[in-house]
């Protein structure tokens, strides 16, 4: 994609790229701030985490542990979406403090960990049916060969993983299941849908993540929006009855 070589290839983002290498967040001392920050405190918590509605999740690395957090109904707090995108090479882990113990925990993206956690969802009140919406493509055929498309591909296995190990434990209820090894009701059928534009995706470097570009951003809703339309066309009967992602065959 034209747009996201000239993004790789353009001067700030050189620079930009250089010093997050070289330099800590916690380099910048009391002048350090957190950009996103203002954004947060503007989201409506209290019409979006009620009891009544939807179920939101939003998760989080614990930096010490290494295990991941998820934070739902009054646990989500502008400081909990702040952990929930915090690439630590860009911003500073961000201390959120146990309500029960006092003692405060610092936690990165929840990506590291759970992108996104799925074991929320298991819960037995919540449908049968989980769709996910995949923003790294799971397969590139090509071996990658430069600098920046190794890290590229790093960046998107470590993201990756931990939905890919998830979706391996799902798979493996659903074996046991469907062998009558486990008796149903014992625990949840989880029904997997997947939507996704990978073609798209592939061609969206790691630079188009950290730079909004109005153009690239246009193109990802454009896309989303398609990809929405044909899962609903090919599977929108399925949803309830049966799920359409194949992890047989994904982790065969």
């Amino acid at each position: 994609m034209a747009i996201s070589r000239l993004i790789e290839t353009s001067l700030p983002f050189a620079v930009s790229d250089a010093m997050s290498r070289v330099v800590s967040p916690y380099a910048y001392g009391p002048f350090y701030t957190n950009p996103l920050q203002p954004l947060a405190e503007k989201f409506h918590y209290k019409d979006i985490c009620c009891a009544e509605g939807p179920a939101f999740f939003v998760c989080a690395t614990n930096v010490r542990s290494g295990k991941v957090r998820a934070f739902g109904g009054d646990e989500i707090t502008p400081k909990a979406l702040l952990a929930s995108a915090c690439l630590p090479t860009l911003f500073q882990a961000v201390e959120i403090e146990d309500p029960d113990t006092g003692a405060c925990d610092a936690y990165w993206d929840g990506g590291y960990t759970g992108n996104p956690a799925l074991f929320p969802l298991y819960d037995a009140d919540l449908p049968d049916d989980i769709v996910i919406v995949n923003i790294n493509p799971l397969l590139r055929e090509d071996v990658p060969k430069s600098a920046r498309a190794i890290q590229n591909r790093v960046n998107e296995i470590s993201f990756n993983s931990a939905l890919l190990r998830d979706l391996r434990a799902i798979a493996f209820v659903q074996r046991l299941l469907a062998d009558g090894s486990l008796r149903p009701g014992r625990m949840k059928n989880v029904l997997v849908h997947m939507i996704a534009d990978d073609l798209l995706m592939r061609q969206l470097s790691v630079a188009t993540k950290s730079v909004p570009v109005p153009q690239v951003l246009h193109q990802l809703r454009e896309a989303g929006a398609a990809a929405c339309d044909a899962f609903l066309s090919a599977h929108g009967d399925k949803i309830g009855h049966e799920g359409t992602a194949d992890l047989a065959a994904m982790f065969g």
